[in-house]
């Protein structure tokens, strides 16, 4: 498995990069499945199939491995709904198969989920829980494309693009750890599709919108 990053092991897939990619994957599924205070070095380097010797020429410690995991999967899972909304031009519809992506990648990758659950409650002291320091580092490609379909009349112009980033974003936050929990009742399709029906139509009839005084979809 790889998501195409080069990371501080040099450029390029070469072998130590791919080693410490294997390493990662390894260890994300042991912390999931044994949890942090369960997960021990020696159980790492027996699942990624190394020496206990080698995994430390790779990270000093238990907790230096458990971020690192979390930073990778937060990164990978980026880049993949980046991806995805990069194979089509429309703006919309960058949109909607973003919004699938995401959800297939952590239905695909459940330990990151594991992981991110674990970070919150063991290191409450971190500034800010890595899955949100992603986040913001790419809220700057969605406010982007939120403002050139405002621009062009496709959506709203009365709403903050600061506040599309955060509902879209809660939503989504929100039906991940509820798949995960209690699993998908309906396809990723239509999971899919009932969110953007929300995200994009509301929930109020017209009738409704004119009591409450909102303009019409």
């Amino acid at each position: 498995m790889s998501n195409g990053n080069t990371d501080q092991d040099g450029p390029g897939p070469d072998r130590r990069a791919l080693k410490r990619q294997a390493i990662l994957e390894a260890a994300a599924r042991l912390f999931a499945r044994e949890g942090f205070a369960g997960c021990e070095m020696e159980l790492v380097a027996a699942e990624a199939g190394i020496a206990k010797g080698t995994l430390y020429l790779y990270f000093p410690g238990k907790q230096e491995l458990f971020f690192a995991c979390v930073d990778w999967g937060m990164s990978w899972m980026q880049q993949t709904v980046r991806a995805a909304a990069e194979s089509t031009a429309d703006p919309m519809e960058r949109i909607a198969v973003a919004i699938r992506a995401y959800l297939a990648f952590f239905e695909e990758h459940p330990e990151y989920v594991e992981l991110v659950i674990q970070e919150r409650a063991i290191f409450r002291d971190r500034k800010q829980p890595t899955y949100f320091e992603y986040r913001a580092a790419n809220l700057g490609y969605w406010k982007d494309l939120y403002s050139q379909l405002i621009a062009a009349g496709r959506f709203r112009g009365d709403l903050p693009v600061e506040r599309i980033t955060d509902t879209i974003g809660s939503l989504l936050y929100g039906a991940m750890f509820t798949n995960h929990f209690v699993g998908r009742k309906v396809s990723l399709d239509e999971q899919k599709g009932a969110l953007l029906q929300v995200i994009f139509r509301g929930l109020l009839s017209d009738s409704e919108r004119e009591r409450f005084n909102l303009p019409h979809p």
